[in-house]
């Protein structure tokens, strides 16, 4: 039976760096912090950072700021609990020279062998160096933007107005009938095999519990009752928080009707089911670090096969 009081931790949910947002309009700290000899740099281009491997899993590369480039966009990511200040710093290519077995990787790759802190500050840089690639100009105005708040604001250089990081929630869900099977879906251009839960975004004016209802429907037609949230995770691919359900279908209101465009197939799986088709290999489990695979494995009762051995 499934564990359903253990809670769910999903990959990138974690952190180990307080924010410290009362730091980002203070200029004059910001300059010591980043003079601080104890003071530690993430450069990242593309979404990519410095790693190296390790017996333990994998450790970003930060270098002391007298060490890092020179040039790029500075983004304050926060303090440790021993004072140490954290920054990223954006360009257009990562350094061409580090010592040892460093190499470039992304979240996709190395954020579930990501210790807690370094997890919290790639996907927090991530983010952020997306969005201000994006974002260079006014919205309202048309006019430049400029980095402001220690890189969590840009500010028009016209009209002064001021654009915060944009996320963009979604909601994502593990759907049951009466019998206790799972509602998984696939898209048509997935690997043969790949199963998942389903998802998608919440419209404006919408409630998060709405969102589950409608996804569901538009993509299933399967009518979804009693909602309930489980935990959250920042998807910074580009922008979106994920938010995670779990959901129970309407008596009566289980026949599947695909929409063909979101979905090209969705089935109802029982434990059973998953555990043949995965050992199989006939089916295959969303990626480790997307919160999907925590919440059929929360329904699972545990690790799918797959992802045990």
């Amino acid at each position: 039976m499934p564990d359903t009081e253990q809670p769910l931790r999903p990959v990138l949910a974690r952190a180990g760096v307080d924010r410290a947002a009362q730091h980002r309009l203070d200029e004059p700290w910001l300059a010591a912090a980043w003079s601080h000899p104890t003071t530690k740099v993430l450069p990242i281009a593309g979404g990519e950072a410095f790693v190296v491997d390790t017996e333990t899993g994998t450790e970003l590369v930060l270098l002391p700021s007298f060490e890092a480039p020179q040039t790029g966009d500075r983004y304050f990511l926060g303090t440790d609990e021993d004072g140490v200040s954290y920054f990223a710093l954006a360009g257009e290519t990562l350094p061409g020279r580090l010592d040892g077995d460093a190499r470039p990787a992304g979240l996709r790759e190395v954020g579930a062998t990501l210790s807690d802190r370094d997890a919290g500050l790639l996907v927090h840089a991530v983010a952020l160096e997306h969005w201000h690639r994006l974002h260079s100009f006014c919205s309202r105005c048309g006019h430049p933007t400029e980095k402001a708040g220690a890189g969590h604001l840009r500010r028009c250089t016209s009209c002064a107005a001021e654009h915060y990081p944009r996320t963009d929630p979604a909601v994502i869900m593990v759907i049951t009938d009466e019998q206790d099977r799972c509602l998984l879906g696939r898209q048509a251009l997935w690997p043969e095999g790949r199963w998942s839960t389903l998802a998608g975004f919440v419209e404006p004016g919408e409630s998060i519990e709405q969102a589950v209802a409608r996804e569901v429907l538009e993509e299933a037609g399967v009518r979804v009752g009693e909602v309930s949230y489980v935990a959250s995770q920042p998807w910074p691919f580009p922008a979106s928080l994920m938010l995670g359900f779990v959901g129970r279908a309407e008596p009566g209101g289980t026949a599947i009707t695909v929409d063909g465009e979101e979905l090209a197939e969705a089935r109802w799986f029982s434990r059973e089911d998953l555990r043949v088709g995965m050992e199989s290999g006939e089916i295959l489990p969303p990626s480790g670090i997307s919160i999907a695979r925590h919440l059929i494995e929360r329904w699972y009762g545990g690790p799918v096969p797959s992802a045990a051995r």
